[in-house]
């Protein structure tokens, strides 16, 4: 399934057809695709494939959906493992471990149906910001992940956001940085883990530094595929 999902974002950035990869997707038994995912590293590469595959599937041939974001994400216009879900529901339910969405990452959802457990991760990890693209401007790019090296991956390719997406002031001794650390601040630790994850990259010092969120361009931008 890992090279499903990676076949499926490549069809997309070669202009070629989808559907069977979106049939595949559509009829597996949702027992054998949680058979199959069977480890947090297979659980996020597929997940983060599918998920960046789908956004540019669907924006493609309707673009005019994105007018109104919050419809987009939380419509089940998604067939997979027999069930219609969204965006949310592979984001927050899935790839969040069964988070609440509108929560800053701090409340996890009790209420998750059984076909959402079977395939969800079992850790939450804040790298995954960095990798999903949602179809705006200011996401991250979309790169195509290997359970292998999805490890390093993530590294890299947080290292690249971050490095992209952050300004420090030296003179104000501040940091000005992606709003997705805010939104999901309790997925990156809150405040004091928002400023180690920055200086673990590199982007400050230290962790003794005024902290500031940028705007986020919602602008519709598709295809912006990297290589890490």
């Amino acid at each position: 399934m890992i090279k499903l999902s990676q076949d499926f974002l490549k069809a997309l950035q070669d202009k070629k057809p989808t559907d069977e990869y979106k049939k595949v997707l559509a009829e597996i038994d949702v027992n054998d695709l949680a058979e199959q995912l069977d480890t947090d590293p297979k659980r996020f590469a597929f997940w983060i494939n599918i998920y960046n595959a789908y956004i540019m599937d669907v924006l493609k041939d309707a673009p005019e959906k994105y007018g109104d974001r919050g419809e987009f994400f939380k419509s089940k216009q998604l067939m997979i493992a027999g069930k219609a879900v969204s965006f949310d529901d592979l984001e927050h339910g899935i790839i969040r471990s069964s988070t609440v969405k509108l929560s800053w990452g701090y409340i996890p959802n009790l209420f998750a149906s059984m076909w959402e457990r079977k395939l969800n991760t079992d850790q939450k990890d804040y790298r995954i910001h960095f990798a999903l693209n949602c179809g705006a401007k200011s996401c991250p790019p979309v790169a195509i992940y290997d359970d292998k090296t999805i490890n390093e991956d993530l590294e890299k390719i947080s290292k690249q956001y971050l490095d992209n997406k952050s300004k420090y002031l030296e003179s104000e001794n501040k940091v000005i940085t992606t709003p997705l650390m805010s939104w999901f601040r309790g997925d990156f630790g809150g405040k004091s883990g928002t400023k180690e994850i920055l200086k673990k990259f590199e982007i400050t010092p230290s962790t003794d530094v005024e902290l500031a969120f940028d705007d986020y361009d919602w602008t519709l931008y598709l295809f912006n595929f990297t290589e890490i």
